[in-house]
């Protein structure tokens, strides 16, 4: 390797190339720091999730199907329910039985959560033990 001290004719000539040799080797020592970092400072609580499970449940006549419907409606089995105290007051009635009955919710898919959540509420308010979602299975196939 040579080095250019300058002509001897004592005429300076500009160098306009720009060496990008030290630029490119900055880059790959800043890209290998930064693989070599990213697992260890991406650090996350160890947790065991959840399986999804899609059980198939025998409905006893002895179980509570409570629908929610999209304007927010309750209906206990077919009977509309005028509001979450009248509801309370039926769950109350049937939560002191032996064995407790389950209660089904049915909520429409455009049901806003508010409403589901106060059907869930009132249930857990009653005594109710077990509450479960009847939804529809994923079409086959896709």
């Amino acid at each position: 390797m040579g080095m250019n001290v300058g002509s001897s004719s004592g005429d300076d000539e500009v160098v306009s190339t720009i060496n990008t040799t030290p630029l490119v080797d900055v880059m790959l020592v800043l890209l290998i720091i930064f693989l070599i970092t990213v697992p260890v400072v991406t650090q996350s609580v160890n947790l065991s999730l959840p399986k999804e499970t899609n059980l198939v449940r025998v409905t006893k006549p002895e179980n509570i199907e409570i629908a929610i419907t999209k304007d927010g409606d309750i209906y206990w089995a077919t009977a509309n329910v005028p509001d979450t105290d009248a509801l309370f007051d039926r769950l109350k009635k049937v939560a002191v039985l032996n064995p407790q009955p389950e209660v089904h919710i049915r909520g429409d898919e455009k049901a806003r959560y508010e409403s589901v959540g106060k059907v869930i509420y009132t249930c857990q308010r009653a005594g109710i033990l077990k509450i479960s979602f009847i939804t529809e299975p994923p079409a086959r196939g896709g």
